[in-house]
C-alpha cells in the first residue's frame, strides 16, 4: 500500500504536463495515469505562492479542471473575456437607474416599481403610508365554507 502511495506521488512530478497558466500567477497541469486497467487524464491546478485562494481560478479553467471542456483555454481566448468584461462593466456603469429599473420591471410603471410599503410625504411635510397598504391582514386563515375551522388544516401524509 506504501510503496505504491510513493511510486503514485513520485510519478504525479514526473510525467505532468504544465498546459497553461492565468493572469493571477495559477498554473494548469495534465497527466494521463492508468487507474484499475483505463487510462484516465488527471487535471489540477498548482496556485501561486503559499495562498491558495481558490476565487482566483477563472471559469474557463474550472470547467477545463472539471471535465467539461475537452481543451484548455488559451491566452488568445482568455484574453478576449477579459476585454468583453471590461466592456459590459463599463456599460453598466454609464446606464441610468432608471433604465436599469425599466429592464427589471418592463411592465410596470415608476409609481409601481416604488413597492407598496413605501411612506411618501404629503404637501404639509407629514409622513402618510400609501393607500394601497393593507392594515387589516391577519395571520389567521379565514373561509367561507360550511366546513372551515380555522387551525384544522394538516398537511398531507
Amino acid at each position: 500500500m506504501s510503496k505504491q502511495l510513493v511510486s503514485r506521488l513520485l510519478g504525479m512530478f514526473r510525467s505532468r504536463t504544465q498546459v497553461g497558466a492565468d493572469k493571477f500567477g495559477n498554473r494548469y497541469f495534465t497527466r494521463v495515469e492508468e487507474v484499475d486497467g483505463v487510462m484516465e487524464e488527471k487535471r489540477w491546478v498548482e496556485f501561486k505562492g503559499s495562498d491558495q485562494d481558490q476565487t482566483t481560478v477563472q471559469v474557463e479553467w474550472i470547467c477545463w479542471l472539471n471535465g467539461q471542456r475537452k481543451k484548455a483555454p488559451t491566452p488568445e481566448e482568455l484574453a478576449e473575456l477579459e476585454v468583453s468584461t471590461q466592456k459590459r462593466k463599463k456599460k453598466r456603469k454609464r446606464r441610468p437607474v432608471s433604465d436599469q429599473s425599466r429592464r427589471l420591471f418592463p411592465d410596470t410603471s415608476l409609481d409601481q416599481r416604488k413597492g407598496h410599503d413605501e411612506v411618501s410625504r404629503s404637501k404639509d411635510g407629514s409622513d402618510t403610508e400609501d393607500a394601497t397598504v393593507d392594515t387589516d391582514r391577519s395571520s389567521e386563515p379565514t373561509g367561507t365554507g360550511a366546513t372551515f375551522k380555522p387551525g384544522t388544516w394538516q398537511p398531507p401524509t
